[in-house]
């Protein structure tokens, strides 16, 4: 992995705990969605936690990062709280958009998360407008922009790639191709041998591609993304591959109504970014089965933690639905 700089053992040990609370969040998001107390739809990245985590690990708090429908876990990788977070699913007055925005519309201004939304390619234009806000107002820091697979299919996404290198504006744009579009696969949407980040690279961005299953090398990749837009060299993509295991949107699974077959499922779940992580650290003397245990532990009363916050949390009042609707100062 002569990728860059090597790796302090405590981040790579971090990088570990980010993926499993991510994961164990989420999990537990799936097991009492049939509670019905959380009334909005959920899109779960269960088995893509390690871009989150790498993509969190590269960034500052001050950087700022917009979402897709599939946030959670980018929200957590940004310093989100799981307590706000949990909340803000369950649409209670303490979650972060305070109970307005439910799971796809995530928005977090004290670690620098501009929002989510449900549309595809909604928020491309956005990332790339915090992007020239922070050049004109001559800043050091970045705007991440996360994408899926199916966003690059979108007109916004041309427009605002081609807008921030011709502004040569410090925006990263992570890509998790996870090759399907609800149940789409990518082979019946583009062109058959089209690698998404030559594409983008032909559009004058400087572009990298990995493994988005491999938290180490993916921080790697993305460390070097976001120090070489540090120096003004432009907006820079970073593809990364993995695969959600659950259901395009929901708790369950679903390999059973035909878009993917069970076996590729099964591929792609020996790929599992957190075991992999877990068996190097392992494997390297830098963690014992006790460690694990007790990282587990730990994750297991915080998740706790936050559904207690969020079951115990004040609904908004009525009134509050049209408050706050815009800056203030303006009607």
């Amino acid at each position: 992995m002569a990728l860059g700089k090597e790796l302090t053992i405590e981040q790579r040990k971090e990088f570990l705990f980010q993926m499993k609370r991510i994961r164990a969040i989420e999990e537990e998001i799936a097991h009492r969605y049939k509670e019905q107390k959380m009334r909005c739809p959920t899109h779960l990245s269960v088995g893509q936690e390690a871009v989150a985590a790498a993509v969190g690990g590269s960034l500052k708090k001050e950087d700022l990062a917009v979402s897709t429908h599939r946030a959670h876990a980018h929200y957590l990788g940004k310093g989100g709280c799981p307590k706000k977070m949990i909340a803000e699913i369950y649409g209670k007055r303490s979650g972060c958009a305070k109970g307005r925005g439910g799971s796809m519309h995530l928005i977090d201004l004290d670690v620098g998360f501009k929002g989510s939304t449900a549309i595809v390619g909604n928020t491309i234009p956005i990332g790339v407008g915090l992007g020239l806000a922070l050049k004109l107002d001559k800043s050091q820091n970045v705007a991440c922009v996360f994408v899926g697979d199916a966003a690059v299919e979108e007109g916004v996404f041309y427009e605002s790639v081609n807008f921030a290198v011709v502004k040569n504006l410090p925006v990263l744009f992570v890509c998790e191709n996870n090759f399907y579009s609800v149940y789409s696969h990518l082979r019946v949407r583009q062109p058959s041998g089209r690698k998404i980040h030559k594409m983008v690279e032909a559009m004058g961005v400087n572009v990298r591609s990995g493994d988005g299953n491999d938290v180490e090398e993916s921080y790697l990749l993305l460390q070097e993304a976001v120090n070489d837009i540090r120096d003004q060299k432009g907006p820079q993509f970073v593809e990364l591959v993995t695969y959600r295991w659950r259901e395009h949107c929901g708790p369950n699974y679903d390999n059973d109504i035909g878009y993917r077959t069970e076996e590729e499922f099964l591929e792609w779940k020996e790929k599992d970014p957190v075991r992999r992580q877990e068996n190097r650290l392992i494997e390297d003397g830098l963690l014992s089965l006790l460690d694990v245990e007790e990282m587990d532990k730990r994750i297991k009363h915080e998740v706790s933690e936050a559904f207690d916050f969020a079951e115990n949390s004040p609904f908004p009042n009525q009134e509050e639905a049209f408050t706050a609707l815009y800056k203030e100062g303006r009607q």
